[in-house]
């Protein structure tokens, strides 16, 4: 009963969360310098055209009225009608550039879990040696590069001085998807992957001065099966945690190396959006990366209880 509560609780607040978002969105993109229905006109159209695209598009309404009615039409998977090209649907541009953003951001963090989890294992083993400075000294190096300058480097290395690797996105693509790939993914998943590593080191260090790992070592059982499956296996819930929250920023936060390689994401598309001042498109992709966050943080926190029995016996 507890558990159903949590749940209840936790889509309650995200609920809330992208009520939050909306109306930020909304009211920062609607205040923002620029007339949609003047861009839309042209700058030589007369004051009346300007006021009957205005009013073409509801332009003219108390925003409050508008608001109220955007809401109620996104509830429904309506975001509206972008303002420029072929004035399309919002949700069906987002779903054309989705499915992009979420391969990169899939295989960024099976790469980022992969190696972190492994390098944090082996550093807390070592602890004290080489090789555990060597991985603290990798993973601040990780965590402090942004993007933005990690990105030029790698370019000048793997596309510019060796040529070994495609700079940005093509359709059709001249070579197999996983080359186009690689550079964005190894951008996108330094960060996270320094993250997890860091976590997974402090978190098998305290679970190596438990109890039971002693009684482990007293009872023969072989090191590395100790290590994984008894340290590792109850060191991983933070960890976990922390993949979860790195997914969701993949998803959402993917915008300087989508435009950098020209990958057809929301990313790349927000950006668009907000260089035309399409406030239709800028609401929509933010409602939903806005969404797809809370959902992943929504979903990693009920998979802890699977996790860990201590939580879903107190949850019970």
């Amino acid at each position: 009963m507890r558990l159903f509560r949590a749940i209840l609780l936790r889509l309650g607040y995200g609920a809330l969360s992208l009520l939050f978002i909306s109306f930020v969105t909304f009211v920062a993109s609607n205040a923002a310098p620029g007339d949609p229905a003047r861009l839309l006109a042209g700058e030589k159209a007369d004051e009346a055209t300007v006021a009957r695209v205005r009013s073409n598009l509801g332009l003219d309404r108390p925003w409050t009225v508008r608001y109220v009615e955007y809401v109620t039409h996104a509830a429904k998977g309506d975001l509206g009608t972008s303002y420029y090209g072929t004035r399309e649907p919002v949700a069906d541009t987002i779903k054309a550039v989705l499915p992009t953003t979420v391969k990169v951001a899939v295989w960024s963090i099976l790469v980022a879990s992969l190696f972190g989890v492994t390098l944090g294992t082996l550093a807390s083993v070592w602890e004290g040696r080489f090789a555990d400075k060597l991985v603290l000294g990798l993973s601040t190096f990780g965590v402090t590069l942004p993007n933005f300058v990690l990105a030029p480097m790698l370019v000048l290395y793997f596309v510019v001085g060796r040529d070994l690797l495609p700079l940005t996105w093509e359709e059709p693509m001249r070579a197999p998807e996983i080359y186009y790939l690689i550079l964005p993914v190894t951008i996108l998943a330094l960060r996270p992957m320094a993250l997890i590593a860091r976590l997974t080191r402090a978190s098998m260090i305290e679970t190596f001065r438990q109890e039971f790992i002693r009684m482990a070592i007293a009872k023969g059982v072989p090191f590395w099966r100790m290590v994984v499956r008894h340290a590792l296996r109850n060191a991983i819930l933070p960890v976990l945690t922390a993949i979860g929250t790195s997914f969701g920023v993949l998803l959402t936060g993917s915008f300087v190396v989508e435009t950098f390689f020209l990958i057809p994401g929301i990313g790349q598309r927000t950006i668009q959006a907000i260089t035309q001042n399409d406030v239709m498109l800028i609401q929509g992709c933010v409602l939903v990366t806005g969404a797809l966050f809370i959902l992943i943080n929504l979903l990693v926190d009920l998979a802890l209880p699977f996790f860990d029995p201590r939580i879903r016996e107190s949850q019970v």
